[in-house]
């Protein structure tokens, strides 16, 4: 099964192509430019070096978040896009707590929820130890190791950014879930900024 996956949920814009449970070409990149800019060379970069197309492809996948507002939804359009027109399914693969066992997919933690740090954490199964990554590790790590102590194992550089990769081992797995391209919807835990700030605004004008 050859599988196409690309991730603009967070700093890291990313694709990877993998075949029969086997990884061909990643590409990740952090580099000040926007997702806009990079994510679709490097599609275009993976499947030159693999002389593919999407049409090619069995099965595509997408990180669908949660995450950057603007970042998630052009990862998810670009594979729904390269999905749609190729005829083929999409697979959507999310970020939260998991707990694993026996290198079968992960156990979901905890539900999907955008909490703040200290009571994310107060949920997280007591006396196990925890393995931390993501673009806000450096910036939360001392308040973790402060809250959760030994328990916290913290990943190093090179294993601390989401990866295209991992989407698609994640997507061979759940093959079984795929759906139709438009289908797939990006998962959004708050309303967009914009949004807030305008319910702020009408909340405010409607006090006076």
């Amino acid at each position: 099964m050859r599988i196409l996956a690309v991730d603009t949920s967070g700093p890291y814009a990313g694709a990877a192509l993998m075949e029969d449970g086997v990884v061909t070409h990643e590409i990740a990149a952090c580099h000040g430019l926007t997702h806009s800019q990079t994510s679709l060379p490097m599609i275009d970069q993976a499947l030159a070096a693999a002389n593919l197309t999407p049409a090619d492809m069995d099965l595509f996948a997408a990180v669908t978040g949660p995450g950057s507002f603007t970042g998630v939804r052009i990862g998810v359009c670009e594979a729904k896009g390269l999905a749609h027109a190729a005829g083929k399914t999409i697979v959507g693969v999310d970020c939260a707590a998991f707990r694993f066992e026996g290198g079968d997919l992960p156990e979901r933690v905890l539900p999907d929820d955008a909490l703040p740090l200290s009571e994310f954490l107060s949920r997280l199964p007591k006396e196990e130890k925890c393995l931390f990554l993501g673009d806000g590790l450096k910036v939360h790590l001392p308040a973790i190791r402060q809250a959760l102590g030994d328990r916290v194992l913290a990943a190093p550089a090179n294993m601390a950014y989401l990866r295209a990769t991992s989407a698609c081992v994640i997507a061979e797995k759940r093959a079984d879930e795929a759906v139709e391209p438009m289908a797939l919807e990006p998962t959004y835990l708050r309303a967009p900024q914009a949004e807030r700030e305008r319910n702020a605004r009408l909340a405010q004008s409607g006090g006076e």
